[in-house]
């Protein structure tokens, strides 16, 4: 920096003091039209000497610039104030940061929609929540109206004491199936030890052996009588714990909607019965479609469940018929000792048996 200040002060220096020589001198013409003098040459050398000062600054200028990756780009024309320049680098950092946040964007943009939506929905089910419970404890007390259909109403009750009295019978046929089961064991094993006897005791052979093949008739005849337990015990089963259960899930939801219907069209009528400025009546308008929805919905559910009554009373009866029939044949044939009769019973309703064996679980699952 203390160079370039002794270079410039050199130069103006010397262009003063060849300025007043070029002032009082006077420039003579030889003979040959030569105006070259002494002072011309010093001007040339002053001249040379100047040029050469300014081609050093011109090759420091150049190596001291700014890189060409640092261009600025000026606003406000050549010479502009600072705050015009824009480093390019910053340009390009600025384009390469928006299109990675980009995405980013997108991403927060999807976030935020889902959120709302659940914060919707749990707006809603709040709204509707206080709604029902608000109407169930106004009937629980007295205070509220509900909407009662009595025919279906009667009709579902008797669903609800015939469930009742099936699960009874139910147990009992179950309770009937696993001590009958235990009877015939027994009686199998009391045959076996009657024919081990008879081959043990030669005194008592003819005895044992008549008690031992009753022992053996009566354990055939019990597998035969509880293949028809069962299969009673399987079809009674169905009919109450997935016929039966399957219409009440559905009754329970004919009743919450029955709930429903009655909170939103008690709200519609409160809303109905005060004053009718502008916030009243929009609230009124969206109560109305409200009410609307949950009506249709009420009134389907209850269509729904009228038809599955009727269908599930005519396959009970059907059901019911059929293994009533079968339960009272087999039990009969059994007792009176008639083989040919159960096994017929069995055969006319279709009954499989499970070959000897069967219940028992096999060597693999065994080890």
């Amino acid at each position: 920096m203390i160079k370039p200040n002794l270079d410039s002060e050199y130069r103006s220096t010397m262009a003063d003091s060849i300025m007043s020589k070029a002032a009082t001198m006077e420039i003579p013409i030889n003979s040959n039209g030569d105006s070259r003098t002494a002072e011309d040459d010093s001007l040339e050398q002053a001249a040379q000497i100047d040029w050469s000062l300014e081609r050093k600054d011109l090759q420091q200028v150049m190596v001291s610039g700014p890189n060409l990756n640092e261009t600025s780009i000026v606003s406000g024309g050549y010479g502009g104030a600072a705050e015009g320049i824009i480093p390019t680098s910053s340009i390009k950092a600025s384009s390469m940061h928006h299109s990675n946040s980009h995405p980013a964007m997108m991403s927060e943009e999807a976030t935020r929609g889902i959120a709302v939506e659940k914060f919707d929905s749990v707006k809603k089910w709040s709204i509707n929540t206080y709604k029902c419970t608000k109407q169930m404890f106004s009937e629980r007390f007295g205070r509220g109206t509900r909407t009662v259909d009595l025919e279906l109403e009667a009709q579902i009750d008797v669903l609800r004491e015939t469930k009742l009295k099936y699960e009874h019978i139910l147990r009992l046929a179950q309770a009937l199936t696993s001590h009958f089961y235990n009877m015939v064991q027994t009686q199998q094993a009391l045959g076996d030890t009657f024919a081990d006897l008879s081959q043990k005791s030669p005194e008592l052979q003819d005895e044992f052996g008549y008690n031992a093949e009753t022992q053996r008739l009566l354990c055939k005849n019990g597998e035969t009588l509880l293949g028809a337990i069962n299969f009673f015990v399987s079809s009674i089963n169905t009919l109450v714990n997935k016929t039966m259960e399957d219409t009440l899930m559905t009754i329970k939801l004919y009743e919450n909607a029955r709930l429903e219907y009655d909170a939103y069209r008690t709200d519609l009528e409160e809303l109905s019965a005060g004053p009718r400025d502008a916030a009243t009546m929009m609230r009124i308008e969206v109560a109305q479609q409200e009410y609307q929805i949950h009506k249709d919905k009420y009134e389907r559910l209850r269509s729904d469940v009228t038809i599955k009554l009727k269908f599930l009373e005519e396959n009970k009866v059907k059901v019911m018929h059929k293994q009533l029939l079968l339960f009272h044949n087999a039990i009969s044939a059994y007792f009176a000792g008639n083989q040919q009769q159960l096994e017929q019973t069995l055969r006319q309703f279709s009954v499989k048996l499970k070959p000897p064996g069967s219940d028992k679980p096999s060597w693999l699952e065994e080890q």
